[in-house]
């Protein structure tokens, strides 16, 4: 699909979303740095997670690994603890997977792992193109929910319109040479002003409850163990939740490396 748009009404939304973005621009931590480890980390814990809610679990994150390296040698249990509460804690398991990819096969090199991104655990093409736009300021989009949102919207497209056609916009749209600026600039735009709940154009996927959900069940068995080792009726004990149930999520955490069970008792895989 070929999308009809002249180069004045593009110039014309650039300036709107600049326009926007010298006015309300956020001060965001991972965004004083061009550190490509930094805005990594700061990336995933963005997924489907609340700006809010990330930044102090970022910054206590950087203190603690600093460096690729420092979290490559971190203990599982470490990297689990620091990021509990954030949601999704195999985003974590990742992360440190990704650590230890890095430093051994790219030489702690991030923007070079960022090119070959499929061998990098929890990085997709957004997550590489935006790691190498925020650290290198390259002539790359990278379209997330905002964004499409955003595109969406201010050309009056089809909710339907496909991945390959918006990110083709996306590239019309992008001033060269200006690609940091710019996209810290969507961000803001879909953020603080064209919201969801104000042009009513949802995420393609829409985030399940958490209460009483697998990732809430997931989430407090870690916790559990991030205690103590525990056999099963240790786990299932304190857990209003059904024994097969459990037995499921327990046996997922394990094929995810996450958890090994030893001689009748589980703990945080090393």
């Amino acid at each position: 699909m070929v999308i009809q748009i002249s180069d004045d009404a593009i110039l014309k939304f650039q300036r709107k979303v600049f326009t926007f973005y010298k006015n309300h621009k956020r001060r965001l931590p991972w965004r004083i740095t061009k550190d490509p480890y930094k805005i990594l980390v700061s990336e995933l814990m963005l997924q489907q997670t609340q700006v809010n809610r990330v930044i102090s679990y970022y910054e206590k994150w950087m203190k603690q690994w600093p460096t690729i390296k420092r979290l490559a040698v971190a203990s599982s249990r470490d990297v689990l603890q620091a990021w509990m509460g954030l949601g999704y804690n195999s985003r974590a398991v990742r992360l440190h997977k990704a650590a230890h990819i890095i430093v051994k096969e790219f030489k702690e090199d991030v923007i070079e792992a960022m090119h070959h991104y499929e061998a990098i655990p929890g990085v997709g093409r957004y997550t590489s193109q935006a790691v190498l736009i925020f650290a290198t300021n390259a002539d790359l989009v990278a379209v997330d929910t905002n964004i499409r949102r955003i595109l969406i919207h201010e050309f009056n497209l089809s909710k339907t319109i496909s991945e390959k056609s918006l990110w083709h916009l996306a590239e019309r749209c992008l001033p060269k040479g200006r690609s940091r600026d710019w996209h810290n600039a969507l961000m803001d735009y879909g953020a603080l002003h064209l919201t969801a709940q104000r042009t009513g154009i949802q995420a393609k996927t829409k985030q399940p409850r958490f209460e009483g959900s697998d990732r809430q069940l997931r989430a407090n068995v870690i916790r559990l163990l991030l205690q103590k080792d525990r056999t099963f009726s240790q786990i299932h004990e304190p857990l209003d939740v059904d024994a097969p149930r459990l037995r499921v999520i327990l046996d997922r955490l394990i094929n995810e490396g996450i958890i090994q069970r030893k001689n009748n008792r589980y703990h945080i895989k090393d």
